[in-house]
């Protein structure tokens, strides 16, 4: 199969996906094998919700539209032009997913296909529904990925090379059992705001869109937030008012209600407003509900102290900290060719 073969496959993914971008589906004309497979995807996305409480039909849509704003040509050409992909040699890769936040592993299931290689997936069951449909949506579309899409609950055994995903934990039991294997291995990553105490309210309600997103689930939302000494968090709180409807979601708040009693009856000092909690804390890693903070005197320090504690970052969210800062509300929706960990997976992969 070709290069751009492959590339058309996805597109016409993306044009699938894109009747989902909405909580309302819109059921769309001259997308190929519509008939076969619209319902029965609606179904999967009902399944997806049931099996996992965090799944809201809100995330899970927020999700499908990133997914189908960044399958487009232009996208996907931009990304793979800087690569020789061509004459790969079909390898089998293993990816070993989380299941944090809807179809997280979608990107690396992506990158294997779209390199030459073949694909032998292992899910997260708190993520199991929605991209085994979409593999066999791909294999009606573009047959010639027939025999390159594997899906497994079992031990994964023979594969080339792996890339696996999960906690600390986790990593170092990978670590030890991929030694003699070609792999990416990703670990825990948080990430961060750097506030500079100029920021508009505009800028403060794009940042809760980092925050609250996917409940907070994911390592590109943010987690923790660095402000100057003796920032006012008046305007911080009523900027991201809005979000005060997430507090009627059960899951949401179970672990709100939870964390603010252990917070009390610790007597930790912290500022809630009725949904949300922050905390000053060292820790990068908050829990639900929850946001910790820190003080800072001087910028070039900070900077200093967070490339120092760079490989437990994932995103530096600021306005005019960083050269390669992400802008505010944009964490959840990051290009093709934003590597998770900075590790290029396309480079890892065409030279297996």
């Amino acid at each position: 199969m070709q290069l751009q073969e492959r590339i058309n496959a996805f597109v016409k993914l993306g044009d699938f996906l894109r009747q989902f971008s909405n909580e309302v589906f819109h059921k769309a004309e001259n997308i190929e094998h519509n008939e076969l497979f619209f319902d029965g995807f609606k179904h999967q996305l009902k399944l997806a919700k049931e099996n996992n409480g965090w799944f809201t039909e809100e995330n899970i849509s927020f999700a499908l539209k990133s997914w189908s704003d960044a399958l487009s040509t232009d996208n996907l050409n931009t990304w793979l032009s800087s690569y020789q992909i061509e004459n790969t040699t079909p390898k089998q890769v293993a990816i070993i997913m989380a299941g944090n936040i809807p179809l997280v592993g979608f990107h690396d299931f992506l990158s294997v296909l779209i390199t030459g290689h073949h694909v032998l997936v292992k899910q997260s069951s708190n993520d199991k529904h929605l991209l085994p449909y979409l593999a066999k949506y791909l294999e009606f579309v573009e047959p010639q990925f027939k025999g390159s899409i594997t899906f497994t609950e079992a031990k994964i055994e023979n594969f080339d090379a792996v890339i696996a995903t999960g906690s600390n934990n986790t990593a170092r039991y990978f670590e030890f059992y991929f030694k003699d294997k070609p792999s990416i291995i990703r670990k825990n990553r948080n990430s961060i705001a750097v506030l500079l105490g100029n920021e508009t309210p505009e800028d403060l309600k794009n940042l809760s869109e980092d925050i609250f997103r996917y409940y907070g689930l994911g390592c590109r939302n943010v987690s923790k937030l660095f402000v100057p000494k003796n920032y006012d968090f008046k305007g911080f709180f009523e900027s991201i008012y809005h979000w005060h409807p997430i507090v009627e979601k059960a899951k949401y708040a179970n672990n709100y209600d939870y964390n603010k009693a252990v917070y009390l009856m610790s007597e930790f000092d912290m500022l809630e407003n009725g949904f949300f909690m922050i905390k000053e804390d060292e820790s990068f890693a908050s829990p639900i509900a929850t946001l910790f903070y820190e003080y800072y005197e001087d910028a070039s320090e900070l900077k200093a102290i967070l490339d120092s504690k760079k490989d437990q970052i994932q995103c530096i969210v600021s306005k005019g900290f960083d050269k390669n800062e992400i802008a505010f509300g944009a964490t959840q929706k990051p290009q093709l060719w934003d590597y998770a960990d900075d590790v290029d997976s396309i480079e890892f992969l065409l030279a297996i």
